[in-house]
């Protein structure tokens, strides 16, 4: 029996001659259960044996092995690291790689929170981030940005997508998180839209493209898909908490230059 393909989202902005990315839905993979089916997340209780076959499954779709998948460990913080091999099992703790390595796939994982892929396609650098509302809010998106520059990169010639991550009518919050994000900046207010009562809903994926530009990149997209409102193609966080599931599966988004 033939595995079944992994499914792959691109953004067309980064549809360029020199490099290659993705963003994995959860199709296509060998977990079971609540992980069903493309796990790649090996913070998980999932097997770790289906999540390494997994891995390798993303890793092929580049056409490269799995070793060449370097993803730190992920804190929700705003530590980007710059890698010129692969991470193999030492995995620094941050939330983004950056290189100019090509054949090293730099990978972020996320299941709501916002993966950021970023090249500059000139300077041939590409970074991938992990921006959670923390780590967003920290400003690792803008450190991303940081580690390109000191790359070669000019934030002028970044392209960038944000992929799958919670969208504006999911993701529902308190005032105290409304209070955090608006006393870091003012503007940010119109990022939250009005909800039941007190509560409020926060449009994630517009605050990254706001993140982005406020570091000098204009040429940036969200996708469009939702994570926690798209349960047959997208692990989530959100959802596996409303549904009372112990825990979640973790979708990659991953660039590498060719």
């Amino acid at each position: 029996m033939t595995p079944e393909a992994v499914e792959v989202l691109t953004s067309a902005r980064l549809d360029v001659a020199g490099l290659r990315h993705g963003f994995f839905t959860r199709r296509g993979g060998v977990s079971r259960g609540i992980y069903e089916s493309l796990n790649l997340g090996r913070g998980s209780d999932d097997e770790p044996g289906a999540v390494d076959e997994n891995q390798a499954r993303a890793a092929a779709h580049f056409s490269l092995p799995p070793e060449a998948l370097s993803i730190a460990y992920q804190v929700h913080s705003a530590v980007v690291h710059v890698a010129d091999k692969p991470f193999g099992e030492a995995r620094p703790q941050g939330d983004g790689v950056a290189t100019r390595t090509p054949g090293l796939l730099c990978g972020a994982l996320a299941a709501d929170c916002a993966p950021v892929l970023m090249a500059d396609p000139e300077a041939r650098v590409v970074c991938a981030v992990h921006a959670g509302w923390r780590g967003a809010l920290a400003g690792v998106i803008e450190a991303g940005v940081a580690a390109m520059t000191g790359l070669g990169a000019r934030p002028d010639r970044i392209l960038a997508a944000v992929g799958p991550c919670i969208g504006p009518t999911s993701y529902e919050v308190g005032p105290e998180f409304r209070e955090q994000v608006v006393a870091e900046r003012a503007s940010s207010l119109a990022f939250f839209s009005a909800g039941d009562g007190d509560r409020l809903y926060f449009d994630l994926p517009a605050y990254a493209l706001s993140r982005l530009e406020r570091a000098g990149v204009a040429g940036a997209e969200w996708i469009g898909a939702d994570t926690c409102a798209d349960a047959d193609r997208f692990f989530s966080n959100r959802r596996a908490l409303h549904r009372g599931e112990p825990d979640f599966g973790r979708l990659l988004s991953a660039i590498t230059l060719v």
